[in-house]
Formats: structure tokens, C-alpha cells, sequence
């Protein structure tokens, strides 16, 4: 099979020599180092046969290191940019909830979607192919921030898979209609169902409740849980017992869940366990939860951020995500996955090498496996969704927050961003 789109000399990560990776019809063909094309007298690929280069793209990454798309599993499309609306006066996260429901009140559709294309575009920028975006349900709002946020998932396909997770923000049971509103988007095409139990005047209940909903429907589910640093009356041992009740094994995410950095390590490791069985996955979300827990403490401010290092060596599968852009929750962002993992290397206090690149894989394979995308990865057979760098290995482009140089999309270059030039004087 003759290949469309060819990369040649490029750096795979772990790997001493160069490459050509060779994509037909958006997925990977063949994999070829040099050092393999001199051995074999590689020939129905040959880059030097100007004939076989006709009607091909050819892409010379020049010794740039390869790498996956990056994956965003948790962020607010219909809620971004809307931080010189709100009044921040505490910080706290009952101020960000009460803040947004106010501004809330005012959204349109337009508006939805033209802030939630500047975040998308962002993010195509910073490397990210694939998202999870939250989209708030409630009587207020009704369907329109769905409605918006769903065409943007078909305008951007061509760069961006999104998946949409609606979810109660407010509280379900009591806020009469939001559960029928919740069940309209799932028949009209939400991806996945969301949970915000905090919020709710019947945390458990309501837990059971989108359980059933989910299984309903045979959608995955995603909670926002657990997120002060109370290590008291957590909701995620009801998680467990309701994924394992309804047996929904890898098809449970929990985000937040910063009552785990606040609980002892011998405690950690028993809830933990129970979560890799369980099939229970974890997002942290460093810049949110920096921002709004730790507010009571005037000294010795703990972190509050979920412990991944440890969640990851007792088999939980993680992830690391922006959450807000600019917004009460996060008035921070760009929408870069790289800056979220370094920030989170900073924090977890992470510097090795295999602990940058696990800090990586947070927010690229490991987050592949947490969204069940089947064809990810530098591999023949999988979708050519990839990101170029300027770098000898990952855990290099986590270390000095670096921007990829070029992004793919199912073999189509989507962004390219120039080096920026220094003007010396004569």
C-alpha cells in the first residue's frame, strides 16, 4: 500500500536513530529507522525515488522528536472566558459556583460557542487532539450551552475530537428538571454522563441515580467528587460500590478528589487498591485545585492535589487536565497540557526522567486509556495524530514547558507554530 503522507527523520521517544513513518488515509502504515532501511535495501518506500514521491506530502522533521496528541479529559467549554463578568472577592469554590450560576443567566448560544472556539483553537495550538469537555444542565440554562458546544464538536472534527459530558452542576434532586434535561441531551447525542454530588441535597442519591441513568443509556460516566481537604465523609468508597454494583469497571472517572492528599499514606494505598479494582480512573486538576482549596490556612498551605504518583503505582489509571480557563474557578490558562503537567511536576515535587515522562503520559497515553481511544499512539495500525518537538525525549518537553512545532490530525498538519527569532544588534 503506497503511503499519502510521509515523515521522514524523525525522533522517536527511547530511540537512538532517526525514522520514516508512513501514513495512508489518516493511520500509520509502516514505521522504518534508517539504520533498517540500509539493512533491508528498503525500497517500495524509498525517499530518495523521486517517482514514488509524486502526490505525497512529505514532512521532514529534521531530528524533531514525535509524540501522540495530547489528550484533554476534563475541561469547561461552556463556561470559559467569562472571568470579567464575575466579582471574585473569597475565592472559594462556593463563590466560583455561585459566581457562574449568576453569569449563567445570561448566555447564548453565540455566546457559548465563540468562547468555547477561542478555547478549542487554543488547544489545537498547544497540541491537544482529543477533549472532554463538561457542558453545565440545569432548567437556567436548558439546552443551550449543549446545543452550542455540540456544533463545535462537528466544526473541529477535523482538528479536535470532542466528547461531551453533561453533568448537574447545580445539584440534581434539588433542581426539579434538570434530570429530564439530562436525559434529552443523552438522546440528542451527549457522550457521556457527569456527576457533581457536593452540590446535591442528596449526595448518595444522586450518585445511584446518574448510575442508572448511565446504564440506561450505556454511556461512560465522569464525577467531580471529593473536592476540599476534609479526608471525612468522602464520596468515592459509594463510587466504588456503586461502578462495582452496576458493574461498570473502566467506564468511571473522578476528578478532583483533593480529599486524598489530606488522608494518610497507609490509608491512601487501602482506598487506592480499591479504585484499581474497581476500574475507577482519577483526573487531577492542578490549576483549579491550587486556586480554590487551602483558603482556611493563613501558613503552611498544603498543595491539595490528588496524589497521582501514588494513585499510579497501586494501578489507578490517571490523568492530568486544565479544568477552567479563565473563569472563577481558574482565572489562569492557555489551554496547554504541557504547562499543566510541569505545574504538576512542580507541585508532586516530580524530577526524574521517568517521573517527567509519567507526568507525559498523564496527559497522553494513560489519558488515551481513560477515554478508551482504541487507535492512539506512535504504532502501524493507529490514527497519525501527532505532535513535533524540538526535543531528545518527553520528559525534556515537560521540564521546560515546550510548545509542539507542528501538529497532525489523522495525517493532516492542523496548526505549525515558527521559531521565534532573536534580532541581534549589527
Amino acid at each position: 500500500m503506497s503511503a499519502d503522507v510521509i515523515i521522514k527523520n524523525a525522533r522517536l521517544n527511547e530511540k537512538d536513530e532517526l525514522y520514516s513513518l508512513f501514513i495512508k488515509d489518516g493511520k500509520f502504515i509502516d514505521i522504518q529507522s534508517l539504520k533498517q532501511k540500509k539493512e533491508e535495501g528498503f525500497k517500495k518506500q524509498n525517499l530518495e525515488n523521486k517517482s514514488a514521491l509524486s502526490n505525497k506530502t512529505i514532512i521532514d522533521a529534521a531530528g524533531q522528536l514525535i509524540l501522540p496528541a495530547l489528550i484533554e479529559t476534563h475541561i469547561h467549554l461552556d463556561k470559559a472566558c467569562i472571568f470579567s463578568r464575575c466579582q471574585l472577592k473569597e475565592g472559594t469554590l462556593e463563590e466560583a459556583i455561585t459566581q457562574t450560576a449568576k453569569a449563567k443567566a445570561s448566555f447564548t448560544y453565540d455566546d457559548v460557542y465563540q468562547r468555547g472556539k477561542k478555547v478549542i483553537e487554543k488547544a489545537i495550538k498547544q497540541g491537544t487532539s482529543f477533549m472532554r469537555t463538561h457542558v453545565e444542565i440545569d432548567p437556567v440554562i436548558g439546552l443551550i450551552s449543549f446545543n452550542a458546544i455540540k456544533q463545535l464538536k462537528i466544526d473541529y472534527a477535523w482538528a479536535m475530537t470532542v466528547e461531551l459530558c453533561v453533568f448537574p452542576q447545580e445539584g440534581l434532586h434539588n433542581n426539579p428538571g434538570t434530570f429530564e434535561l439530562l436525559e434529552q441531551t443523552l438522546q440528542q447525542g451527549a457522550d457521556l454522563l457527569g456527576g457533581c454530588p457536593y452540590t446535591d441535597s442528596e449526595p448518595q442519591r444522586q450518585i445511584e441515580t446518574l448510575f442508572k441513568l448511565a446504564s440506561k443509556y450505556d454511556v461512560d460516566l465522569d464525577f467531580h467528587l471529593d473536592f476540599d481537604l476534609n479526608p471525612n465523609n468522602m464520596s468515592l468508597p459509594y463510587i466504588i460500590e456503586m461502578t462495582e454494583k452496576f458493574n461498570y469497571q473502566h467506564r468511571v472517572t473522578v476528578g478532583h478528589v483533593t480529599k486524598l492528599s489530606a488522608i494518610e499514606p497507609e490509608k491512601l494505598y487501602i482506598i487506592a487498591k480499591k479504585m484499581a479494582s474497581a476500574g475507577v480512573q482519577l483526573t487531577a486538576l492542578p490549576s483549579t485545585d491550587l486556586f480554590l482549596t487551602g483558603r482556611d490556612h493563613q501558613y503552611n498551605i498544603p498543595r491539595g492535589v490528588a496524589p497521582l504518583m501514588s494513585l499510579a503505582k497501586a494501578g489507578v489509571c490517571c490523568s492530568i487536565s486544565s479544568n477552567n480557563i479563565e473563569n472563577p474557578f481558574t482565572p489562569y490558562g492557555d489551554a496547554s497540557q504541557i504547562r499543566q503537567a510541569n505545574l504538576y511536576a512542580n507541585v508532586a515535587q516530580l524530577a526524574t526522567q521517568s517521573e517527567l515522562s509519567k507526568c507525559m503520559h498523564w496527559i497522553s497515553t494513560d489519558s488515551a486509556k481513560l477515554m478508551s481511544l482504541s487507535n492512539y499512539g506512535i504504532r502501524v495500525g493507529m490514527d497519525a495524530d501527532v505532535n513535533f518537538f524540538n526535543a531528545q525525549n518527553e520528559s525534556e518537553v515537560i521540564a521546560t514547558v515546550l510548545a509542539p512545532t507542528m501538529g497532525l490530525k489523522r495525517g493532516k498538519i492542523t496548526f505549525e507554530r515558527k521559531e521565534v527569532e532573536l534580532f541581534f544588534p549589527d
